[in-house]
């Protein structure tokens, strides 16, 4: 059965149009070819793909200069000193800083209370813009030069001298948990700054005791580099009038930057301005504050004038903040009949050489609530130790945990059923969450409000053909090719919304603007909060504006992450209406001369109930701005500023079927057909949905295949540009099946969405890797780690071969 919520209700009005788009009477409403469920055009996408769109280092300020930053070349060591004289006497130079010149500023906050296992608090060791004692990358940044040009600035940098007193370095979580490893901060024993700890110990230890049989694979989800398609960019003024700095940054929320920036720069928070452009990508990490923003305002008001930086690709590669990052021993506890008792992880997390503001929450927590998945599993236990290493911190990456959990579990799934000898469907199927169970507490404290699990599976199965793939595989292998299936049916944990602005303004130009803190960095938000608002309002689609990136516009702000965003700003939207409709309601009952409550509301006119005298909420804007004779104490605007306050999180969930083929002469490995059905929810935009599953899967390809973060002993990063990293590009998108919903929508929000933009990555990583499993598995491989390079499925191969050739 497939439910509707009461905004699809409300949405299912037919809305015609009833004037031109910049008509001043009536009602103006939207046509319907943009009500919510249509697959409008972006609304920003003229703009940007003429290349007109406007990024962070697009933007030139009269009389700004540049900096660039001095980095170590040594991942562990004892900052010694620096010798900067070089670097001052170069042409254009207008200032040299160190951390002795930012030592009135703060540390970078992170804001997470968790407790060890022990109930000890997790130990957060501060970290400045610039170390004034140690280094702990390669990469870190220890000073920075400012002159008139960006060439000027970067040879200066060149012209510094570093001393540092080189000491033994841990690149990896397991290298830092050895127990003679180079610390990184006296402050953190053992470099485990948190000993993460979660389920009930003795019953999960007796549910596997008496499991008929109990599934075991090590796995990991390795480090990755985000290279977003924008390299990070900022430029910083200071106002010495009013002593207020003013930022303007590629962000994910300006309202959650600033209040970072606010704390970082010991700045009460109005004393920050945040201003986001367009965003080309961030995908997690440009949510965070960085050095080198501090370091940019520092010199603004230190000299007077702008500054600007803007990232080198290869640079980034050092300066970013790293994604994923985790490896553990996964298992999985079944009874006789198959169905799952238990399950449990224990492992290593790999942090990098600082905390960063929401870690380490993606390498802990995340993971348990997302392998919970669609399964009915009694007990589920997670321990896993985070470690600082000599290596680029790590931070959240598309996904953050959710990704990781669905990739274990569904790797355990595949190899229970072939250790027992089951179908992986019909164990799937057999451990289902049954809609009558609905709502379902799981053991990881989460409660799902919705979802028809096994009829999604068996849809999914259908529309991938299946029962064909036999033939599919026997035409691979005439052609010398190697041919596997995978499934991968997942379930993401959702950010919950935080407090989310949801303001609107009637301009006087006759446009409408939503005002709010989430922030589009490639999503396209533009469209479909318009559609929203044009369904509800029924003011002309084309009249709507969007701001987002300006702080001091904003009343609260949640920023954009955790696949939240529809649910955070499209439920302020329409809560935003509707007290937008209030208004209009008292307006229009003085405007028509009739008591309140005989006023009726659709179709963005104001009725007076049983008659055909009306004002269109256009007009009745239009009015109030010429100052419309109106008894005192009646509302002079329609404009609202409205916040909408937490609500739970969302449970998107899907299937998705890849299929693989291997040239086992090289090991190369090919998507060859790819089927996914996915439940996301009521689906405001259709085709901006498919484009972000699109985008996920790819981005899961890539790591299931492909991107591997490599550094060598000394801590040195040897994949660190495109020429030794392997990006997935265009030709490694496989053929897309039809794209599919079907939705059972969310209870928790008036719009029924459950979110979409990390689903794509938690489908991929599990069909792919067990379609490469399944197409191994007839030479007794029975798991190959991420990723899977032609080097490692080649070498694979070749053993088992050796294997086979020795028995």
């Amino acid at each position: 059965m497939t439910r509707t919520s009461a905004f699809s209700d409300h949405i299912a009005l037919d809305v015609s149009d009833r004037g031109g788009a910049n008509s001043r009477s009536g009602s103006d409403p939207a046509p319907a070819k943009f009500a919510v469920g249509q697959p409008v055009h972006r609304r920003e996408d003229p703009t940007l793909v003429r290349g007109q769109g406007r990024y962070t280092d697009d933007i030139a300020i009269p009389g700004q200069a540049y900096a660039a930053f001095i980095r170590s070349p040594y991942a562990h060591g004892v900052l010694r000193g620096i010798d900067l004289s070089a670097a001052r006497a170069m042409p254009g130079v207008l200032g040299v800083y160190t951390a002795a010149d930012l030592s009135a500023y703060g540390s970078f906050p992170n804001g997470l209370a968790f407790k060890n296992r022990d109930g000890s608090p997790m130990l957060k060791p501060p970290r400045e813009a610039l170390p004034a004692d140690k280094v702990r990358y390669v990469g870190d940044p220890v000073a920075f030069v400012v002159a008139e040009t960006a060439a000027q600035a970067r040879d200066a940098a060149e012209a510094a001298e570093l001393d540092i007193e080189t000491l033994p370095a841990a690149i990896t979580a397991a290298e830092a948990a050895e127990p003679d490893a180079p610390v990184l901060y006296e402050s953190v024993p053992g470099n485990v700054f948190f000993d993460y700890h979660s389920g009930d110990d003795a019953a999960i230890a007796a549910a596997f005791a008496r499991a008929a049989h109990v599934t075991r694979l090590d796995l990991a989800s390795d480090r990755l580099v985000v290279n977003p398609m924008e390299p990070r960019s900022a430029l910083g003024e200071f106002d010495p009038g009013t002593e207020r700095f003013t930022l303007h940054v590629g962000s994910q929320g300006a309202f959650g930057m600033r209040a970072g920036m606010a704390a970082a720069l010991k700045q009460p928070i109005e004393k920050v301005r945040i201003l986001t452009p367009n965003v080309g990508g961030s995908f997690g990490m440009k949510s965070s504050p960085f050095p080198e923003y501090v370091c940019v305002l520092h010199a603004a008001r230190a000299l007077g004038r702008p500054v600007k930086w803007t990232d080198t690709r290869s640079e980034s590669f050092l300066s970013d903040h790293h994604g994923r990052g985790v490896q553990v021993t996964a298992e999985l506890a079944l009874d006789a009949e198959g169905r799952f008792l238990a399950l449990r992880f224990n492992g290593l997390a790999d942090l990098g050489a600082y905390l960063t503001p929401v870690a380490p929450l993606f390498a802990t927590i995340n993971i348990p609530k997302n392998a919970a998945s669609v399964y009915r599993t009694p007990l589920i236990g997670c321990d896993i130790r985070c470690l600082f290493t000599n290596a680029v911190p790590v931070s959240a990456y598309r996904g953050a945990g959710r990704p990781e959990g669905n990739y274990f579990m569904e790797r355990l799934i595949d190899q229970a059923a072939h250790e027992t000898g089951r179908d992986p469907v019909a164990l799937r199927q057999l451990n289902h969450i049954r809609p009558d169970e609905i709502p379902y507490v799981s053991p990881v404290d989460t409660t799902y409000d919705s979802g028809e699990f096994t009829a999604l599976l068996d849809r999914a199965l259908a529309v991938a053909d299946w029962d064909g793939f036999p033939a599919r595989r026997a035409e691979s292998r005439a052609r010398g090719r190697l041919r596997g299936r995978g499934i991968g049916q997942y379930l993401e944990v959702t950010a919950p919304p935080q407090n989310e602005m949801g303001g609107i303004r009637f301009e006087p130009d006759g446009d409408v603007t939503i005002v709010t803190g989430t922030l589009d960095y490639g999503q396209g938000h533009w469209t479909p909060f318009a559609q929203i608002l044009s369904a509800r309002l029924g003011v002309p689609f084309e009249r709507i504006r969007l701001v987002q990136g300006d702080s001091d516009q904003l009343v609260a702000g949640g920023g954009t992450g955790g696949s939240k965003s529809l649910m955070a700003s499209g439920t302020a939207i329409i809560e935003a209406a509707d007290k937008v409709i209030e208004i209009g309601r008292e307006v229009a009952a003085e405007m028509l001369e009739a008591g309140r409550t005989d006023i009726e509301f659709a179709d963005g006119r104001f009725t007076i109930a049983g008659t055909d005298r009306a004002v269109g909420i256009m007009e009745m804007a239009h009015r109030l701005r010429d100052g419309a004779k109106l008894p005192e104490g009646t509302p002079r605007s329609l404009d609202v500023k409205h916040v909408h306050t937490l609500s739970p999180a969302a449970y998107p969930n899907g299937c998705h079927v890849a299929e693989v083929e291997i040239d086992p002469e090289t090991g190369v490995t090919e998507v060859v057909r790819y089927t996914m059905v996915n439940d996301f929810g009521t689906i405001v935009n259709p085709m901006l949905v498919e484009g972000q599953a699109h985008g996920g899967v790819l981005q899961g390809i890539g790591q299931a295949l492909m991107e591997r973060t490599a550094y060598d002993p000394e801590g040195q990063l040897v994949s660190g540009s495109f020429m030794d990293y392997a990006m997935p590009r265009a030709h490694d998108a496989p053929p897309f099946g039809p794209f599919e919903s079907r939705p059972t929508p969310a209870t928790t929000n008036p719009l029924g969405a459950k979110g979409c933009g990390e689903a794509g990555v938690a489908g991929a990583l599990p069909s792919v890797m067990n379609a490469v499993v399944d197409a191994l598995r007839e030479f007794g491989i029975d798991h190959v780690d991420m990723p899977a390079t032609p080097s490692r499925v080649w070498r694979a191969l070749r053993e088992a071969g050796q294997d086979r050739a020795a028995a």
